[in-house]
């Protein structure tokens, strides 16, 4: 970023944009000041211990470490200066629910003769089917993701239309990837990482197809100590950089003055030159800004579609948890009544498809020796009412569901702790209670997203999932660099 700024800002929350932003502000110029309402950093992006045991409470994959390193070069710094990152193989485990396992290697060739196992001519298609996520990636990441438009019309330019007709844009994810395959199980391999986008094969296009480059070709990694190094390392260089950080500092509104901002405390009124709001536009709009100075009616957001909720259960268990690995997968053989209930008839579903993350099996410092720390993430309807009743129902679920895949944890149990839609609602201000942000539908992509600068209230900007380019710990590091570039901008005006 090439601007430069002698402008005041204030940073709104400590996410992985918020933290990036900071950081490509202060590096910019700016004079930077982060206020976080909690006492720990990295918003959903956190981590807790509880009695020898480490968790990864949000994001638990590491995906896409090119944008992490171009983000650490951008101050003249590298991944491996800041952490430790291992390359996991296999990448994931899935478990289908009629018995059927399957081993993700981390070489894309080594994987595509076993696909040839559910579907003549499957590893040919995996092949082709993968060269073109590759030139897709390339293409979405140097011609929509990577660069800043600050609106409408700049999406409009003749490269970039060139860009959109070779760009399977409009069609649904499932769609696309029947073209290639047809057998249900390399479809969901093809598919189950859009619910990290919040979305569904039906409701997400075929854009992100990108992300099958991601997952088989570039990898999946580990940060050894888990997501909080990743965080540490965006605070540190925030700091060596002057950034100042204030925790348990809530911001109880915000209003657009004179050209300035003022950000309303406990403990007084600030008036920075900017703001940058790493809290969702939604929450902002409804909570912190006053009627005039908002950009949509109370009805927008209502009819937004946001990515799902979760129940989440955190537990540290005494012995092994084999057939677990670090990530696995475990998938009724039709997932689609689970997506239904997410996205057509929110209800509880009652054969999940969900997550299970073991990281332990191969960082040891995530739980006492002879024990490992277990996360199960099941994906749910936002806004869906979590009762005591509800998530103890949903916990003898998958209790039930991981004895039968051969993963007894009942009587080993010494941790335990949930979070559902109501903790998303409740602590991190999450609307409806998601657990990721605005879901990645054709009508929530791209320039259709909310965007970095708030129209009705000069001065204020956004960051993060629920806004340019989107969901994801590596989009919100480049939403940080977004939004900078425009506040930047304007404060050199």
């Amino acid at each position: 970023m090439n601007t430069t700024t002698d402008d005041s800002v204030v940073i709104v929350g400590s996410g992985v944009g918020g933290l990036s932003a900071a950081c490509y502000l202060a590096d910019a110029g700016a004079d930077v000041t982060l206020l976080e309402q909690h006492d720990d950093l990295g918003g959903v992006a956190g981590t807790f211990e509880s009695q020898g045991f480490r968790f990864d409470s949000g994001p638990s994959w590491y995906l896409m470490p090119d944008v992490f390193e171009r983000f650490f070069q951008s101050f003249g710094r590298s991944v491996n200066e800041a952490y430790e990152l291992t390359r996991l193989d296999p990448s994931y485990r899935i478990l289908w629910k009629d018995g059927d396992r399957l081993d993700v290697p981390a070489s894309p060739e080594a994987l595509a003769p076993k696909l040839e196992n559910y579907e003549p001519g499957a590893a040919d298609a995996f092949r082709r089917y993968l060269d073109h996520a590759e030139r897709v990636y390339e293409l979405a990441m140097n011609r929509f993701v990577y660069p800043y438009r600050s609106g409408i019309w700049d999406w409009l330019d003749t490269d970039l239309l060139r860009s959109v007709e070779a760009l399977p844009l409009l069609r649904a994810m499932d769609d696309h990837v029947r073209s290639y395959v047809e057998h249900p199980k390399l479809r969901q391999l093809l598919e189950y990482k859009l619910v990290f986008l919040g979305g569904s094969p039906y409701n997400t296009p075929a854009l992100y197809t990108l992300m099958s480059h991601v997952d088989f070709n570039q990898g999946v990694y580990h940060p050894v100590g888990g997501m909080q190094s990743v965080v540490d390392a965006l605070a540190n260089l925030a700091r060596a950089l002057g950034v100042r950080i204030e925790t348990g500092t809530p911001v109880t509104g915000l209003r657009s003055h004179n050209g300035h901002v003022e950000v309303l405390t406990d403990e007084g009124t600030r008036t920075p030159n900017r703001v940058v709001s790493n809290a969702n536009p939604d929450v902002v709009e409804r909570e912190l800004l006053p009627p005039a100075q908002r950009d949509h009616q109370s009805g927008y957001w209502e009819d937004c579609t946001y990515g799902p909720s979760a129940y989440m259960l955190y537990l540290g268990v005494q012995g092994e948890v084999d057939p677990l690995r670090h990530h696995t997968l475990i998938l009724p053989t039709d997932w689609d009544p689970h997506f239904e209930s997410i996205f057509d008839s929110p209800h509880w579903p009652k054969n999940p498809a969900y997550y299970v993350h073991a990281p332990s099996t191969t960082d040891p410092s995530f739980a006492p020796e002879g024990h490992h720390a277990v996360v199960v993430l099941v994906p749910i309807a936002p806004g869906l009412d979590d009762t005591e009743d509800r998530r103890a129902w949903m916990r003898e679920t998958v209790l039930d569901d991981l004895s039968r895949r051969g993963v007894d944890l009942r009587g080993r149990i010494e941790v335990e702790h949930d979070a559902c839609v109501s903790d998303f609602a409740d602590y991190f201000g999450q609307p409806k209670g998601n657990a990721l942000g605005l879901a990645h539908t054709l009508t929530q992509t791209g320039p259709l997203r909310p965007p970095h600068r708030a129209s009705n209230a000069p001065g204020l900007y956004y960051v993060g999932a629920d806004t340019q380019p989107g969901v994801g710990v590596p989009m919100c590091l480049i939403s940080g660099e977004h939004a900078a570039t425009a506040a930047a901008a304007d404060g050199s005006a």
